[in-house]
C-alpha cells in the first residue's frame, strides 16, 4: 500500500472521485502544509493557517499503478491556475502535493512534466515536503457519497466524476 497526500481545491471533489477508484483502499479529507496546530474547517477556511485541503489516498500498487493515481488528480483539476479552483479561492485550495521521501519527490515531478502537454499553461501545482496530516472533521469523510442531492454535488462534483469517468472509466466503480 502507497498513500500519496494531494491537493487540488475542495477536497470534497478528489474524495468524490479516488472513492469510486479502484485499487484505493482509504481517502482522508484534511489539511496539512501550514503552521497553524490542529487546524479546523474555519480557520482554514479563513487563509490564515497555510494548511491545504487534500485528501489523503491510500492505494494497492498491485491493482493501480501510482502514475495512474496521479494522472488522475491532474485530471480533475486545473492545475495551472495559482490558489484557485472554480469559486473556491485562496492557499488552502492550492494545487499541492506532498512528498515523504525523495523518491516520493521525484514521482510528482515526474508527474508534472508527464501533464504539462495537457495544459496549455504552465503547472503551479506545489511540490512540498509533507508535515503533520490533521484528518478533517467527520462531515467532511466521504462527503459526496453521504450528500449527493446537494447543489454543489450536482454543480461542481458530478462534472467531475463524469470527466474521470471519460479517461478512466477502467479505473471507476459505478
Amino acid at each position: 500500500m502507497r498513500t500519496f497526500i494531494l491537493g487540488g481545491g475542495c477536497f470534497w471533489c478528489l474524495d468524490a472521485v479516488y472513492q469510486k477508484t479502484r485499487g484505493v483502499t482509504s481517502v482522508v479529507s484534511g489539511y496539512t502544509g501550514g503552521h497553524f496546530p490542529d487546524p479546523d474547517y474555519y480557520s482554514v477556511c479563513s487563509g490564515m493557517t497555510g494548511h491545504a485541503e487534500v485528501v489523503a489516498v491510500t492505494f494497492d500498487e498491485e491493482v493501480i499503478p501510482q502514475e495512474t493515481v496521479l494522472d488522475m488528480f491532474f485530471a480533475m483539476h486545473d492545475p495551472t491556475t495559482l490558489n484557485r479552483q472554480g469559486y473556491d479561492v485562496g492557499t488552502q485550495y492550492r494545487s499541492s502535493m506532498f512528498y515523504r521521501t525523495d523518491e516520493e519527490r521525484s514521482l510528482f515531478e515526474e508527474a508534472i512534466a508527464r501533464n504539462q502537454a495537457l495544459w496549455s499553461a504552465q503547472i503551479v501545482t506545489e511540490v512540498t515536503r509533507a508535515s503533520t496530516f490533521y484528518p478533517a472533521e467527520a462531515f467532511h469523510q466521504d462527503y459526496y457519497a453521504n450528500n449527493q442531492d446537494t447543489g454543489y454535488c450536482h454543480v461542481i462534483i458530478n462534472p467531475k466524476l463524469a470527466k474521470a469517468r471519460k479517461y478512466y472509466s477502467e479505473w471507476l466503480t459505478s
